[in-house]
């Protein structure tokens, strides 16, 4: 199957660096949740409103998924949707958390008869150790737990012995055998691993010129306007434009002390453009998206174009007045170091463009595509801003998952045959680090 892929590139390629949360913490304070859901039923069952029994657990997430276009789960959150869930995105299940799950399904469906029938005896197996015994006529379930997060005991419960790895609890279905401990994985361990397919892209690629003031779809307007309220969410990106005239007999025409040029913005990201050429980028993060640009900047004697390229990073997703949560520039930008002083060109007309030419153009597609020059081989752009790359490859035979890897990328969004598959961005590192996995203990 032929497939086209296309991609917008805006900023440069930093090495990429991404996190992933511990694959069986919390299976105990699963355990130990259930076992206090059974209670609340209980509770109710003993005033008349159950009166069939049951219980029920809701997991998130059970299968991370994808997200596609620009729907994320939040301002700077990964398209995939994934949580390190017991499913991955692609449908697979990711060991050994999803076995060590299925096997505590199991382990719980085998006490179900006695579960649901009866009230549980709570008895104490040590100072930090417990045993909840469900016991009907004929059936008898157990459930011991070591709350100790350091250390290991052994417990004696009925006529056996017991060892409770710490933080763990023990399932023993017929009050004699334990089939399952939430620290003691069962399930295979082994990882999942992409495989390189052996074809190599041929790509060509198509530079957008900066936006202008006098293009036609622009609105011009004084001041600065929050980007959401004027992209209305269309798209990622906002132009901010404006132009600076500067006079033959300023100073730093002779001194050649470049002008200072500072910025501020309520996020996510800003890329800077003086007479058509990148200054540079800046960009915020989860916790704090505001941003600043300041820098010098060549200007020169005459009229001086001013373009700002403002990019979202996906929308709120918690909280509380979005209203408020703002993006784009809304200043104050400023130039220093001028005859006058500081110049505040907050107030003055600026123009404002919605989107990138090329998605108006609809490169993406294929007949869109057909409606520019595109370059190829020894003028390939590359590390370059405002760039769109295609290429087609034929998919692998089979239905295993196919994936991209986009870590030789900087920021930008991607299509497969016309679908925006999402935003890229293995640039943005993750902050802070892995560490040693370890279960024990509430989080």
């Amino acid at each position: 199957m032929d497939s086209t892929v296309k991609t917008s590139n805006q900023t440069r390629t930093i090495n990429p660096k991404y996190g992933q949360k511990p694959g069986l913490a919390g299976i105990l304070n699963l355990v130990v949740l259930f076992l206090i859901g059974l209670q609340k039923i209980w509770h109710f069952q003993s005033q008349g409103l159950y009166r069939n029994g049951g219980s029920y657990i809701n997991y998130y997430m059970y299968h991370g998924g994808t997200n596609f276009g620009r729907t994320a789960g939040g301002p700077f959150i990964a398209t995939s949707y994934d949580y390190d869930a017991p499913i991955d995105e692609f449908g697979l299940p990711r060991e050994p958390k999803w076995g060590h799950l299925r096997d505590l399904h199991k382990a719980i469906k085998l006490c179900e008869p006695v579960l649901v029938a009866v009230d549980p005896t709570v008895t104490s197996l040590g100072s930090n150790q417990e045993a909840h015994v469900f016991r009907s006529k004929s059936v008898c379930a157990a459930f011991l737990a070591n709350y100790d997060t350091k250390y290991s005991v052994k417990v004696t419960f009925g006529n056996g012995q017991y060892d409770l790895p710490p933080w763990s609890i023990s399932i023993l279905p017929d009050c004699k055998t334990a089939v399952y401990n939430t620290a003691r994985p069962g399930a295979q361990s082994s990882q999942m691993t992409m495989i390189p397919v052996s074809s190599s892209f041929s790509w060509q690629s198509y530079n957008e010129e900066t936006a202008s003031a006098d293009d036609d779809d622009t609105t011009t307007m004084n001041g600065l306007w929050e980007q959401i309220n004027v992209t209305r969410d269309a798209t990622d990106y906002l132009w901010y434009l404006t132009d600076v005239k500067i006079d033959d007999d300023e100073g730093f025409l002779k001194s050649g002390q470049s002008p200072l040029l500072t910025i501020f913005s309520a996020g996510h990201v800003l890329h800077v453009f003086i007479n058509d050429q990148l200054a540079g980028t800046v960009f915020g993060g989860l916790s704090s998206p505001k941003l600043k640009f300041s820098q010098n900047v060549k200007l020169t004697a005459g009229i001086n174009k001013i373009s700002l390229l403002s990019v979202a990073v996906g929308l709120p997703n918690v909280g509380l007045h979005f209203e408020t949560w703002n993006a784009g520039v809304l200043g104050p930008v400023t130039l220093k170091n001028l005859n006058s002083g500081t110049r505040d060109l907050s107030r003055q007309k600026w123009s404002y463009k919605i989107g990138l030419k090329g998605e108006s153009l609809s490169l993406h597609t294929v007949s869109g595509s057909a409606s520019v020059e595109w370059v190829e081989g020894s003028l390939l752009a590359q590390k370059q801003p405002l760039t769109w790359y295609k290429t087609t490859f034929d998919a692998p035979y089979g239905n295993d998952p196919l994936a991209l890897d986009m870590s030789s990328m900087g920021k930008g969004q991607m299509w497969i045959n016309g679908q925006n598959i999402g935003r890229h961005w293995p640039g943005y590192i993750a902050q802070g680090s892995c560490g040693d996995c370890n279960y024990a203990g509430t989080f």
